[in-house]
């Protein structure tokens, strides 16, 4: 069976449906099978999404993105600065 991604809403709808298999008295094991996931992939999403609603996740991934971003851009200004360094020490 092929692995799917799931995007953020589709997690939190899953989610949404698995607090209420689990309030009918339903085991994690049944609840994970009906939702599609093992019960590893719904752990983590517990974990990673807990209470949150659609638009606070969408958000999260955006600063992610943001954020790995701007790490890349300092890592670069990093090497230009010790590049520039360099040759005004008069090594190059």
């Amino acid at each position: 069976m092929p692995k799917k991604r799931y995007n953020a809403e589709e997690i939190i709808h899953k989610r949404r449906k698995a607090y209420v298999l689990l309030a009918q008295d339903k085991t994690v094991t049944e609840t994970s099978k009906q939702l599609g996931v093992t019960e590893q992939t719904y752990y983590r999403w517990r974990k990673e999404y807990g209470g949150m609603k659609v638009d606070q996740a969408k958000r999260l991934k955006e600063l992610e993105a943001e954020n790995v971003r701007l790490k890349r851009a300092v890592a670069d200004l990093t090497v230009d600065k010790l590049i520039l360094k360099e040759v005004a020490e008069g090594k190059y």
